[in-house]
């Protein structure tokens, strides 16, 4: 065995979903990292930062660890196996070049990292070189099990764990020789797994748990389950003992069951209803939502409650005057906000109003919590900078919309002053004839796709509003961006560096494509590159610029 490095793998279990479930040692160990590294498919989505995010810290290094496939097919040589191993061994490396630098790596893991996990394909390549440690967490069958309110077993009884991706016929066996059973790996396993339970006889006293301890969190019994919509993070239990209270207990964090004497005033105090039986009926709204559970039992009914609604709002650029009436009156309706934490903060603070503050990294997670919100019957305000068109929120909370339980959630989107137009404006009319709009981030699609769209723009001669240029993270990106440009525009085209406009910072200036200094350009800076008809002059009040509308000969109309 080689010499240990002065570098430290953690291995570290977040548990099943719930930040709060995430043990103090985790929490203490993700803060002190030097590097945080983390697993996710293709779409860029990962389950382990989102949970833990609250112990991360500024200035950490972050290794994103991107699936090649999941279920889908490959047409690498070494088929789905050999994409996969071939990928544990890229990421690996990944992580032993900060090992040996002497970097202490955090490597999250949901659940715990020797249970199911990808964490322990990592162990197996870099324990022997360098020192690792394992943090234990809570599995997911704890936190089901949890949930269900039941015991799983006890006394004599044996649990089985099984994954839902064995032959139908030895899950079938295997849950009629066992007291208890978890079975793991549902989504699109789970129409094998219930036949499996219908075949062994334990159907009936089956439960399916869908992203337990989390607030998407639903129980509800195996037979009623609709197999179309079973996520991967999923779980079915079998308890050993006979269950002597009503199952589900408590279907979603927060829930309580509801009995048909209760049910018409629980409906009335729904998020952010008015109690009508309160004596402060004309300002009282009720701070935790009741939640609809579905039960098994012949006098306990499952509350309705109407689906409310998720309105996706644009703030503008940053001065208040830009913000719309439109949106304030949304903002001001709404019984809770959802949005990054920098942009909720320029909402003013409304008494009874709940402020859910993330990162600007978990956009999808954004998403399914406001759509979660709104279909508990809460009118949720999901709260963008700019317009929440144009590279925000608008298009993220429509792409988990279209998932099959949010079918009944309304979802609306009020436009905003873009962060182009706003800087636009301080130099005259840059934007004045055609023109595109690019994020010069690939943390959502590859460089070589962004390098591509820049050309083609340049080549078309259009103007170029770049968003997203840099950030603390991401500094190379402006001076290949200019190097593309310099390819079909001149060295003295226009470009306008907006940074913080309308904001308590704002600064404009303008420049060439052939003097632009990268160094000069961070996330808060807005590019507009001119075209070949982009004009400048000198004014008492500063540079102007302008993209005329006329083409050579063409008459203006």
């Amino acid at each position: 065995m080689s010499e240990i490095s002065t570098g430290k793998l953690w291995g570290i279990g977040l548990g099943p979903g719930d930040p709060e479930l995430v043990t103090v040692k985790a929490a203490r160990l993700i803060a002190e990292a030097d590097v945080v590294a983390f697993h996710s498919a293709k779409h860029g989505r990962s389950i382990s930062r989102a949970i833990a995010e609250p112990y991360l810290r500024a200035g950490q290094l972050e290794e994103h660890l991107v699936y090649p496939v999941t279920v889908e097919t490959t047409d690498h040589p070494g088929g789905y196996q050999g994409a996969i191993d071939e990928f544990y061994e890229q990421a690996a490396a990944r992580l032993a070049t900060h090992l040996a630098a002497g970097r202490t790596v955090a490597l999250l893991a949901a659940g715990d990292p020797l249970f199911y996990s990808s964490y322990m394909h990592m162990h197996r390549r870099l324990a022997d070189r360098f020192d690792a440690e394992i943090v234990p967490g809570i599995t997911s069958v704890s936190a089901a099990s949890a949930a269900l309110g039941t015991p799983l077993v006890e006394g004599e009884q044996v649990l089985t764990v099984l994954p839902g991706t064995m032959p139908v016929e030895e899950l079938t066996e295997r849950l009629r020789e066992t007291d208890a059973a978890a079975i793991m790996k549902l989504g699109r396993t789970f129409p094998g797994v219930r036949r499996a339970l219908a075949d062994s006889g334990r159907l009936s006293d089956a439960y399916y748990v869908e992203r337990a301890s989390s607030t998407r969190q639903r129980v509800l019994a195996a037979a009623d389950v609709d197999e179309a919509e079973v996520p991967y993070f999923s779980i079915t239990l079998v308890p050993g003992p006979t269950p002597t209270t009503v199952i589900p207990a408590n279907a979603t964090p927060g829930r309580r069951l509801v009995t048909a004497s209760d049910s018409t005033s629980a409906a009335a105090t729904a998020p952010g209803r008015i109690a009508a039986g309160s004596p402060d009926h004309a300002s009282t709204t009720v701070a935790e939502p009741i939640h609809p559970a579905t039960v098994r039992s012949d006098d306990v009914t499952a509350l309705d409650v109407a689906p409310g609604e998720v309105v996706v709002v644009g703030l503008g650029p940053g001065d208040a005057d830009w913000t719309t009436p439109q949106v304030t009156a949304a903002l001001a309706e709404a019984t809770d906000l959802v949005g990054y934490t920098t942009y909720i903060d320029r909402v003013p603070e409304r008494a009874g109003q709940r402020r859910h503050a993330s990162d600007n990294k978990v956009e999808s997670e954004r998403a399914a919590m406001a759509l979660d919100l709104a279909k508990r019957g809460a009118r949720v305000a999901v709260v963008s900078s700019g317009d929440p068109g144009v590279f925000a929120m608008a298009a993220a909370v429509l792409e988990v919309s279209a998932e099959p339980q949010f079918k009944d959630v309304p979802v609306r989107v009020l436009p905003g002053l873009t962060a182009a137009n706003a800087v636009a404006s301080r130099v005259g009319a840059p934007l004045g004839h055609d023109y595109a709009m690019i994020s010069l981030s690939d943390r959502l699609k590859p460089w070589d796709v962004v390098a591509q769209r820049l050309s083609a723009v340049a080549a078309a001669d259009m103007a170029i509003a770049i968003y997203n240029p840099a950030s603390s993270q991401r500094r190379w990106q402006v001076g290949a961006m200019r190097e593309v440009l310099l390819e079909h525009r001149p060295p003295h085209t226009p470009v306008v560096l907006g940074r913080d406009v309308g904001g308590p910072t704002e600064s404009v200036q303008v420049t060439t494509l052939g003097a632009l200094d990268p160094d000069e350009v961070d996330m808060r800076t807005l590019l507009i590159i001119g075209s070949s008809t982009t004009t400048t002059f000198d004014t008492p009040e500063g540079t102007r610029v302008f993209t005329s509308r006329r083409y050579g000969s063409v008459p203006s109309r």
